[in-house]
């Protein structure tokens, strides 16, 4: 049969035409039968007929299109099942004899976690998932541990602030604290545990001996890339950089919500060490060096405005030869990366100049104007990846965090009167472009004086 052609809803209106033919050409014959055979006491005129039809048939169409509206709502609801249907079955899969199938399971609670909240699901199953990640990181190898790790993480942020997540952090950290220290396990596995774990307690830890055995724990890993006493600089491979590298920076975070007593202590024991991973040949640890180091000055001046460091010029000289780097034998995005971080930095140590940046998330934005404030930015968007920018919008525990206040709620129209326009947008695109090329301009002038 030919596919019909026309507007949506043509054949609809025809059959509808057709129907109500029929009915006024019905009606009118039992009424002429009443006529004609005695039984028909009321003469009807054909508008009479006709209007009487209608109404039936406009009736009739009003009550077909409750079930339409309710449909929709229906629909949400399959969708909303299924999915949780899908999570569940993940869950499961958690436990599966096959370390591919469990590994796969853990990829797709990965993936759901970090895109979308989840929260009041993960509530009521946070004990059975607990159990099945502490499987995971106890038996699992290799990859399997580092996503275990990962969802771990992300469970936390899941449920944020509450008596669960604590149960979760209690149950799983003496875990990723032996990963961690354990030589022989995997590489992948040991960093992504140690990203965990500097996370996991920043958001749940709810006792200062906890926050005190995962400072010392990171604290020992990151400190074997230190300058040795002889003066000799420790070989390591690139894999074991990354891994010092992530304990340096999960530590850093929970420096950040350490009492000024414990910072103090801190800075007595690194500022005297970290310059020295600057010269390493890993550029991520030189540069997470330098965060760190940005970071420990900005806790120290909050503390004590008269902070002073005795080696301050010494240091400020290597970040400038690290900021104007141009050795070849460097990749260029390295180099690029690098200036860029230790120009920030030295403006910090030298000015006490943060540097600014700002997040837009729906119609809101994010300022991140310090080094500690940044720290914590960069954790969750390195879990959270693209989805950083909804959990921003929608979870309670990053808008706490970052003090964004409760969600807003906002309907189609709200978003849409808030949204730029591709003029407007491409306006102000223009103008920043105007006015950085005259900033520039008067630096490339030869006339100019450059100080």
């Amino acid at each position: 049969m030919p596919k019909a052609r026309g507007r949506p809803g043509h054949n609809k209106g025809f059959l509808r035409r057709e129907l109500l033919q029929l009915k006024v050409s019905a009606k009118a014959a039992q009424l002429e039968g009443g006529r004609n055979g005695g039984k028909g006491e009321t003469l009807v005129s054909d508008d009479d007929l006709t209007s009487e039809v209608l109404s039936h048939c406009s009736s009739t169409s009003e009550n077909a299109s409750v079930p339409e509206e309710g449909n929709e709502t229906i629909d949400e609801q399959v969708v909303q099942e299924k999915a949780e249907e899908k999570l569940k079955q993940c869950i499961d899969n958690t436990m599966d004899k096959s370390a591919k199938a469990r590994q796969k399971a853990l990829e797709s609670l990965k993936l759901a976690f970090s895109s979308k909240i989840l929260s009041a699901f993960l509530v009521e199953r946070s004990v059975s998932l607990t159990d099945s990640l502490e499987r995971c990181l106890k038996k699992g190898k290799g990859e399997e541990q580092a996503l275990a790790a990962a969802v771990t993480t992300l469970l936390c942020i899941q449920l944020g602030s509450c008596q669960e997540a604590e149960d979760v952090f209690k149950t799983l950290k003496s875990i990723l604290i032996n990963i961690i220290t354990d030589k022989s396990a995997s590489l992948t596995a040991r960093h992504s545990c140690a990203d965990a774990l500097g996370t996991c307690c920043y958001i749940a830890a709810d006792e200062a001996e906890d926050l005190a055995a995962c400072l010392a724990c990171l604290e020992s890993v990151f400190s074997a890339s230190y300058i040795k006493g002889d003066g000799t600089v420790p070989s390591h491979n690139s894999q074991i950089h990354v891994l010092h590298c992530s304990a340096l920076l999960s530590w850093s975070l929970l420096v950040t919500i350490c009492p000024p007593s414990k910072i103090q202590r801190f800075l007595e024991i690194h500022m005297s060490k970290l310059p020295g991973l600057l010269c390493s040949d890993n550029v991520s640890l030189r540069i997470a060096a330098g965060e760190v180091i940005a970071l420990l000055f900005e806790l120290a001046r909050k503390s004590d405005q008269d902070y002073f460091y005795e080696d301050t010029g010494q240091l400020c000289e290597k970040l400038k030869a690290l900021a104007t780097d141009c050795n070849k034998y460097r990749a260029k995005v390295d180099r690029r990366k690098q200036r860029s971080i230790f120009r920030d930095v030295l403006h910090s140590i030298e000015d006490e100049e943060c540097p600014e940046e700002v997040v837009k998330f729906g119609i809101e934005c994010l300022y991140i104007d310090g080094w500690v404030r940044r720290r914590a930015y960069d954790a969750f968007k390195d879990i959270l990846g693209s989805g950083v920018r909804h959990h921003l919008q929608h979870n309670e525990l990053l808008r706490d965090i970052f003090e964004l206040g409760p969600p807003l709620v906002m309907d189609a129209a709200t978003i849409k009167a808030n949204k730029i326009s591709r003029f407007e947008k491409h306006q102000y695109n223009s103008a920043v472009f105007k006015a950085r090329t005259k900033a520039r301009n008067k630096v490339r002038d030869k006339r100019a004086d450059i100080l």
